[in-house]
């Protein structure tokens, strides 16, 4: 039996999608705690971000100096991890 259609007022979802956008907290966390679905949550915060892309402050300095060097960490980890799979590859191989 399907269940009824649930209809949420504007401001219930604007405070719904603040909670995710604000506090960083997870989409699922903040969907538990007000009763609704993840999916529906999911949405609204997604068309939130769509409406308002420009809206976000630009990077400072620091913050970008703080990007760079997650990116540079994160390409080092990846030729770490493609290192360890061909390794792990020889070293299965049956040297017979």
């Amino acid at each position: 039996m399907p269940r009824p259609k649930r209809t949420f007022s504007s401001e219930f979802r604007e405070e719904a999608v603040k909670l995710v956008i604000d506090s960083s907290r997870p989409i699922a966390v903040v969907a538990r705690e007000l009763g609704i679905g993840e999916g529906t949550l999911g949405n609204w915060v997604n068309t939130y971000r769509r409406e308002h892309a420009g809206d976000e402050p630009p990077l400072n300095i620091s913050e970008r100096e703080r990007l760079r060097q997650l990116e540079r960490e994160a390409r080092e980890l990846r030729m770490e991890n493609e290192f360890l799979k061909k390794a792990a590859a020889y070293f299965a191989r049956d040297h017979r």
